[in-house]
């Protein structure tokens, strides 16, 4: 399980930094796109790194309660 977990967190982060990278290049380059989905990238990334964020947390308690604990 743990090292499952070790593999979804880049995966999770890799996201977050996808969807934080078209959020950036819509509003920079502006237009319709950037008015219509702005806020929704803003959203899907926050809820990207919570989920990032949830992934380690759960990835760090597993290893603490490891064999040896």
């Amino acid at each position: 399980m743990s090292t499952f977990m070790f593999f979804l967190i880049p995966i999770a982060l890799i996201a977050t930094a996808l969807i934080l990278g078209v959020g950036i290049y819509s509003l920079g380059k502006g237009g319709a796109f950037a008015k219509e989905n702005s806020n929704r990238l803003m959203r899907y990334r926050v809820a990207a790194q919570a989920i990032a964020i949830g992934i380690m947390a759960l990835f760090l308690m597993l290893i603490g309660k490891g064999p040896g604990s």
